[in-house]
């Protein structure tokens, strides 16, 4: 296997992005948060690709920081203050590039996705779990509380389940993960690849400034009170409309015939 810490490979519209570290359960270790980053830079300029899977080999998804690297940066002189402050920048910066991708990144998790892998699960735009996987934001067992790991869980699930999670460190099915809004879907394990791929590919098959569009406004009007929510969705779906492709859309609609796209 390729000693590169991510791996890219293109099928179609559809980008798989594999981290390749799994003799440490893929570990986001300095380097391997920069593996990602440099990934997701190239993405961010790459129109013919529509959709990323995101996921990693070996026996897990992801188990979260490299507890040694972390202790290393701790034994300075400053008891690690400013590595470790470095390292959770740079963390937090790789997880808010996913909302600014353009394409939907879907995190395709098996094994386990403990601590900031489970951040990174709860950053994806989509997720698909195996059934057997496991996650967890587990830190406060040895500690150390998720505080980083929180932002992007209590966004995703309720508060008082996120807080759950976080105070008594133990881990959650897949199934009980879907129900809690974690993740989108559930499957058998030997099937796991085929319901992520089926997903990529459906979501690749639309139309791509449509979805960059929609995904670019989903995130920006979240966080707006509703009347400035309605402006800013309201100037997207003129942006939208007023694309070629999608004049072609509307017309393949009426006519009943299937859009001829130029993508």
């Amino acid at each position: 296997m390729s000693d590169e810490l991510v791996l890219r490979a293109d099928h179609g519209a559809v980008t798989y992005l594999t981290l390749n570290l799994p003799a440490r359960l893929n570990a986001l270790s300095d380097a391997m948060l920069a593996a990602i980053c440099a990934r997701f830079d190239e993405m961010m300029d790459a129109p013919s690709q529509r959709v990323i899977v995101l996921r990693g080999a070996g026996k897990a998804f992801c188990a979260g920081h490299d507890l040694n690297e972390m202790r290393d940066k701790r034994a300075g002189p400053d008891q690690g203050a400013d590595a470790l402050h470095d390292l959770f920048t740079r963390c937090g910066a790789m997880m808010q590039m996913i909302p600014r991708l353009p394409q939907p990144v879907i995190a395709e998790v098996h094994g386990i996705a403990t601590a900031a892998g489970c951040q990174l699960v709860a950053s994806c735009d989509l997720a698909i779990a195996a059934e057997d996987c496991r996650f967890g934001v587990n830190g406060v067992n040895i500690g150390l509380f998720c505080s980083t790991p929180m932002v992007a869980l209590s966004r995703n699930v309720s508060r008082k389940q996120a807080f759950e999670m976080l105070v008594t460190g133990d881990f959650i099915t897949a199934a009980r993960a879907r129900d809690l809004g974690l993740v989108n879907r559930v499957v058998p394990p030997a099937d796991l690849t085929d319901a992520t791929t089926a997903l990529a590919e459906q979501i690749a098959g639309k139309l791509g400034v449509a979805v960059r569009i929609g995904k670019r406004a989903f995130y920006d009007q979240l966080g707006l009170p509703l009347d400035q929510a309605y402006a800013m969705t309201g100037a997207a779906m003129v942006e939208n409309m007023r694309a070629p492709d999608t004049a072609e859309g509307v017309a393949a609609f009426l006519e009943k015939r299937k859009p001829d796209w130029r993508q």
